[in-house]
C-alpha cells in the first residue's frame, strides 16, 4: 500500500496558506474576529488566520535551519522595554475608563504587539529565495488588486448616491468590515478612506514605481514597456483620488516628484550634449505638478470634507473665528502629540506603559483652550456606546509617551536597521537587488509621512513591507540564481500551481 505523502500535504497547505496571508492583507477590519480583550477593536486582520497556519507549518521550522537577521535585536530590545514599562505601570494607581480596566488595556495592547511582530516574523522568515520574493509580491498585487476592485465599484457613489446601488455595495461590506460604507469616500475593504489611502500608498506603490523606474516585473506578461505594474500603478493613483485622504493625496504628490527626480537624474541618464537645461526640467516638473494639482481640485470640490482645504479662504467667512488648522480638522492632532510629550516629560524612561495613554489623557492636557474644542472635549466626557479609548494618532508620539526614551531610543534603532538594509540593496549591482533598494527607498519616504497618522501595532503595513525589504538584504547574491518566474523554494510542490 502506498504510503500517504505527508510531507506534500503541509507543503500544498503552507504554499495555500503563503498566498492566502498576502491576498488577505487588505482586510483590516474583519467582522468574525476575536475583539473583546479590553475592549472592541478596530483593527482586525484578516491575515491573522493564514498567519497562524504560516507559523505553524513553515516558519518556526525553518528557525531551526536559519538564524534570525539582526534587525531582530533592536526590534526584541524594544518589545523588553514595553513589556518592562508596561508591568511598572501596575504601581500607578489608575482607575477603569470608559469600562476598559487598565489590566485589559494592557493585555491587549501586549496582543497585538506580538501581532504585529509576527507580521514582521513571517515576513522575513518566510523567503528563502528571489523566486518566493517575487511569488510574494505578486499575490500582495492581486489582494491590492482586489482592493481596487472593491473601491473603484464605491466610486460611482461618490456621484450619484443611489440609495438601491448603496445598500448592495453595503450588504457585502458588512462581510468583510465593521463599519459601513461611506456615501462620498471609497474605502476598499477597510475600516475608512484614510486607511484605504495608507494602505494603497504604504503597501503597494512603492513596489510598482520602482518596477517601473527599473523596467522590473514579478510578471512575465510584456507589451513593449507596458507591465502589469505599470498597469496597477495608474489604477491605483486613481483610485485613491477618491478616498478624498489628504494624507494620501500629499503623500501621491511626494511619490510623484521623488519618482520624476529619480527617473530624471538616476534612470533617464543621457549624454551631457544632450541633456536638458536645468529650467526646461524644473518647467516639466511645474506642468506636472499643476495638473495633478488642478485633477484634486476638480474632483476634491466632490466632497465637502476635503475641499474644507481652501473653503477656509472663500465660503468659510462666518467661521474666521476658528484657526485654519482647527476648520481641517488638524489642530486637535497637535493637542494629541503635545499631550504626548507632556507624559513623556512626566514619564521620561519608561513612559506610562503600553495602551496607558488613554488613562492619563484627560489629566495631561496643556493649560491652553485646546479643550474648547468639540473633539477634545468628546473624548474626556463619558458617554453612552463610548468605548474606544483616545490614541496618540502618531507612532512616535505613541512610543515616547508610552514607552519613553528608551523605547523610542530601541524602536529608532530597529528602524535604522531597516534603513541599513535599504541602502544595501540601493547600492547593490544586480538588478534584482536594486529593484529592491529603489523600492524600500520609496517605502521608507512614505512611512516618514504615514508615521504621523497612525499608531497602532496590529496594522500589518508597517511590519510587512519591512519584513520585505529584510528578506531582500539577508537574501545572497541573485546572479546565480535562475530569474525565470513561477518557480519556488518548495520543492516537493514546483510542478503544482494554484
Amino acid at each position: 500500500m502506498k504510503q500517504f505523502n505527508w510531507q506534500g500535504v503541509i507543503a500544498r497547505v503552507a504554499r495555500l496558506a503563503w498566498v492566502l496571508f498576502f491576498i488577505s492583507l487588505p482586510v483590516t477590519s474583519f467582522p468574525l474576529f476575536p475583539s473583546d480583550v479590553g475592549g472592541r477593536t478596530l483593527v482586525r486582520p484578516l491575515a491573522i488566520y493564514p498567519l497562524v497556519i504560516l507559523l505553524i507549518l513553515l516558519v518556526l521550522p525553518r528557525l531551526i535551519k536559519r538564524p534570525l537577521p539582526k534587525t531582530y535585536l533592536p526590534l526584541l530590545a524594544f518589545t523588553l522595554v514595553a513589556l518592562v514599562s508596561t508591568v511598572f505601570a501596575f504601581t500607578s494607581d489608575l482607575d477603569a475608563f470608559r469600562g476598559v480596566s487598565p489590566v485589559s488595556r494592557a493585555v491587549r495592547n501586549l496582543i497585538t504587539l506580538g501581532l504585529g511582530l509576527s507580521f514582521y516574523f513571517t515576513t522575513t522568515m518566510l523567503h528563502e529565495s528571489w523566486e518566493d520574493l517575487r511569488f510574494s509580491l505578486r499575490w500582495l498585487y492581486v489582494g491590492m488588486g482586489l482592493a481596487l476592485f472593491w473601491g473603484s465599484m464605491q466610486i460611482p457613489l461618490v456621484f450619484y448616491n443611489s440609495a438601491l446601488y448603496y445598500k448592495v455595495l453595503n450588504f457585502f461590506q458588512s462581510l468583510i468590515s465593521i463599519r459601513k460604507l461611506f456615501s462620498t469616500r471609497v474605502s476598499g475593504l477597510t475600516y475608512e478612506p484614510k486607511w484605504f489611502a495608507e494602505q494603497i500608498c504604504f503597501l503597494l506603490l512603492p513596489w510598482l514605481i520602482g518596477a517601473v523606474l527599473t523596467g522590473k516585473s514579478s510578471f512575465n506578461w510584456r507589451w513593449r514597456r507596458i507591465t502589469i505594474e505599470w498597469l496597477l500603478l495608474l489604477w491605483a493613483v486613481g483610485v485613491l483620488v477618491f478616498t478624498f485622504s489628504r494624507t494620501g493625496l500629499v503623500i501621491l504628490l511626494a511619490l510623484a516628484s521623488i519618482g520624476y527626480i529619480l527617473y530624471r537624474y538616476y534612470f533617464h541618464k543621457k549624454p551631457h550634449h544632450a541633456r536638458k537645461s536645468l529650467q526646461r526640467r524644473l518647467l516639466e516638473a511645474g506642468v506636472i505638478l499643476l495638473v495633478v494639482l488642478a485633477g484634486v481640485f476638480i474632483v476634491g470640490s466632490q466632497n465637502t470634507y476635503f475641499s474644507r482645504l481652501w473653503r477656509y479662504f472663500t465660503e468659510a467667512t462666518e467661521q474666521r473665528e476658528r484657526t485654519y488648522l482647527e476648520y481641517i480638522a488638524v489642530e486637535q492632532r497637535f493637542v494629541y502629540w503635545e499631550t504626548a510629550l507632556r507624559m513623556f516629560i512626566a514619564y521620561p524612561w519608561l513612559g506610562v506603559g503600553l495602551g496607558n495613554y488613554a488613562f492619563y489623557f484627560d489629566q495631561m492636557l496643556p493649560n491652553q483652550p485646546w479643550n474648547l474644542q468639540k473633539e477634545i472635549v468628546r473624548q474626556i466626557t463619558p458617554g453612552e456606546g463610548r468605548d474606544r479609548l483616545i490614541t496618540a494618532k502618531n507612532l512616535y508620539a505613541r512610543l515616547i509617551a508610552e514607552t519613553g526614551l528608551i523605547g523610542a531610543a530601541a524602536f529608532t534603532t530597529f528602524l535604522m536597521a531597516i534603513i541599513g538594509c535599504a541602502l544595501f540593496l540601493w547600492f547593490s549591482t544586480s538588478p534584482e537587488q536594486k529593484f529592491w533598494g529603489i523600492s524600500a527607498f520609496l517605502a521608507l519616504f512614505v512611512f516618514c509621512f504615514v508615521i504621523f497618522a497612525f499608531d497602532s501595532f496590529a496594522l500589518p503595513n508597517m511590519w510587512i513591507v519591512f519584513g520585505l525589504i529584510t528578506s531582500a538584504a539577508h537574501l545572497p547574491d541573485p546572479a546565480g540564481e535562475s530569474e525565470s518566474v513561477g518557480e519556488s523554494s518548495f520543492a516537493t510542490v514546483k510542478s503544482e500551481t494554484l
